[in-house]
Parts: structure tokens; C-alpha cells; sequence
């Protein structure tokens, strides 16, 4: 049964059956009892897309992830698709497996899509590119770090900062000898991380042992590969710090092979604060990235857009799209990283 059916059943026009199904308030009590019962007792379930077409509006958002098999992605994820649907939208989600190519298409799929609007996590696109979805009436907010910085409303973690903490921590407890494992995606975060672990170690007084730079794939291999790297230098480092958690599994299953023990011999440290982190053994010490709140915060910030541009309200737009969120880091201080004696001259307070 279609609408105009609804309305000959209840002796109304289909104009005010429409009323019921987008502006009940508007309805006499009587009317919109009657015809929410004809359309219950007809078992009909309005085409909400199409509904959405006729307003401007379809009730979706799009979703871009980086990688769908990265288990931090997914709980950003969750953070945004808990707000939208407390919002009653539905989300559009595309894998975009760090492929710029693959992006731009997506985003000129979900623009084709009529979507209401679009969060970027951790995007490989140009600033143009990304402000450029506005002139269709779409905004966009950002999620994590982008390669230019677009004239948008994002939230992030300051990965430098963060970097700092956890390379500071590791001195604090007493190594000088650090080295990095970073990932090549999500590749401006990363690089991120290693400005941070550079600063940490200069401000210490140690020097930077180029040797201690690893790159690797963001990924459990990439990280045994590069933790059976360190494991086999003749100057082993006395800690490694992983830029997420996937890497320093790896690094962990590296060093058991090589019979060096964890964190005996040496320390390691991750990045994400991802579940499985508290269930390896020896349990990760990491740097706690709030990946939930980081979706939450994102999706409101773009439900907020999504309202002043449905108002035209021109002055709150150009505000909301300078405004950008920091959330902060902190160390998840458990079993993988030991205490030394090492620096107690450099941290008396320790």
C-alpha cells in the first residue's frame, strides 16, 4: 500500500498524510490517530529514503575508515555510528584501505548519494578537495591528522605530544636507549610520533640514534619484522616504542622467538590502547588513544554543521568550521616496560 492509498482509505488528502508522516504536530489529534491506524492495520512502512530526496534530506552520513581490519579504526567507528543513531541516521560506511584514488571516489559516491554529511577519519585528500564537498552542500568533519590542514571542523590527539609522553615515561624509568617502530599509515600521524620521540630524547640530552628509526607496516608483521630487527642488532635497544599497539604485538612475538625476554631484557610500548592490549602477555604498556569519544565527538561536531547549514545560518557555519578538538593521551602503564636504575641522576624524583 502506497501513500495516496493511505489517504482514499482515510478519507483525507495525501498532503495530510504526508503532515502525519513528516509534521504530525501540525495534525489534528483525531486525524493522525486515524490514519496511524489504517497505516498499522496496512502493515505500511514509509520509504524513508525518498521522503528524505523530497525534503533535501536522507538521513544518512558517510563514513570514510582508513582500513577496516585496523581494530582502533573500528572503535572510532563505533563512537560515530553510536551518535548517529541517537540521531536516527543511518551510516554509510567505506572502507578506503589508505588509498587516496579510492577516497575521492567514495567521496563522490556519497555526494552523489545525497548524503547529508561525511566524517573523514584520518583522510589522505587534499584541503581543496575536502572543502570543495560545501559547494554541494555536504560539510565534513575530520577525524585524526590530514596532510594540509582544510578549512573544517576536526578532532584529534596531539600525536606529537602524545609521542613525547611515552618516550619521556621510558627515560623516567630509566632507558636511554630507545628505539621506534613507526608505521607507514595513517602516514602524517606517524610521522607525528617520530617529531615527538625525536624532541623527548633531545630534550633528555640523548642523542638520536638513526639506527633506533625503524619504518614498518602498520600491522602484527610489520611489527615482528622490524621487533626482529632490533632483536638482532649488537646494540639492542633497551625499549622499543611502537606507534600502535598491532606493531608492538608483533614486536613482542619478535623478541619471545629471539628468547629475549619481555620486559626483562627489554621494554615495549605501544599505541592505542586497543582491547586485545590487556589480554597479550606480558600485558602492553601504551599510550591510551580515546578512539571512542574521539567518534563521538566528531559525529556531533558534524551533526551541529549539518543544522546550520539546513538553517542557512551562514555566521554559525564559518564558526563551526574553524573549530578544532583536542582530546588528550596518557599512558596505560602495565607489565611489558620494567624499571631500571639507569637515569636516577637525570629524574631524582623518581
Amino acid at each position: 500500500m502506497n501513500i495516496k492509498q493511505i489517504a482514499k482509505k482515510a478519507g483525507v488528502s495525501v498532503a495530510t498524510v504526508s503532515r502525519v508522516l513528516n509534521h504530525p504536530e501540525n495534525v489534528a489529534p483525531d486525524t493522525k490517530s486515524k490514519i496511524e491506524r489504517i497505516m498499522t492495520e496496512e502493515g505500511y512502512t514509509p520509504n524513508w529514503f525518498a521522503r528524505g530526496l523530497n525534503f533535501n534530506k536522507t538521513r544518512t552520513i558517510g563514513l570514510m575508515i582508513p582500513h577496516i581490519l585496523n581494530p582502533a579504526n573500528m572503535e572510532i567507528v563505533k563512537g560515530v555510528e553510536d551518535v548517529a543513531h541517537q540521531k536516527d541516521y543511518i551510516t554509510f560506511m567505506c572502507n578506503v584501505e589508505n588509498n587516496v584514488e579510492k577516497e575521492k571516489q567514495y567521496l563522490e559516491s556519497l555526494i552523489q548519494r545525497k548524503v547529508d554529511g561525511v566524517v573523514l577519519i584520518s583522510s589522505h585528500l587534499d584541503a581543496s578537495l575536502i572543502e570543495d564537498t560545501y559547494d554541494h552542500g555536504v560539510p565534513v568533519v575530520l577525524i585524526g591528522e590530514n596532510k594540509d590542514k582544510p578549512n573544517i571542523p576536526g578532532v584529534r590527539i596531539d600525536c606529537c605530544d602524545a609521542a613525547y609522553k611515552a618516550v619521556k615515561y621510558l627515560m623516567e624509568i630509566g632507558h636511554t636507549k630507545i628505539g621506534i617502530l613507526y608505521g607507514d599509515t595513517p602516514r602524517i600521524e606517524n610521522l607525528r610520533k617520530v617529531e615527538g620521540y625525536k624532541k623527548a630524547l633531545r630534550d633528555a640530552g640523548v642523542s638520536v640514534n638513526d639506527n633506533y628509526i625503524v619504518k614498518t607496516t602498520n600491522d602484527i608483521e610489520g611489527g615482528y619484522i622490524g621487533g626482529k630487527k632490533f632483536a638482532e642488532m649488537k646494540n639492542m635497544p633497551q625499549a622499543v616504542f611502537a606507534t600502535s599497539d598491532s606493531i608492538a604485538f608483533g614486536v613482542i612475538d619478535a623478541m619471545k622467538d629471539n628468547e629475549i625476554k619481555i620486559p626483562e631484557q627489554i621494554s615495549v610500548m605501544g599505541f592505542d590502547d586497543i582491547k586485545m592490549s590487556n589480554l597479550i602477555e606480558p600485558k602492553l604498556t601504551t599510550v591510551v588513544k580515546p578512539h571512542h569519544k574521539l567518534g563521538v565527538v566528531g559525529a556531533r561536531l558534524l551533526f551541529d554543521l549539518m543544522e546550520s547549514v539546513e538553517l542557512d545560518d551562514r555566521e554559525a557555519i564559518d564558526k563551526q568550521r574553524t573549530t578544532e578538538i583536542l582530546l588528550e593521551a596518557k599512558i596505560k602503564i602495565r607489565k611489558s616496560c620494567k624499571h631500571t636504575d639507569r637515569l636516577q641522576e637525570m629524574f631524582p624524583s623518581k
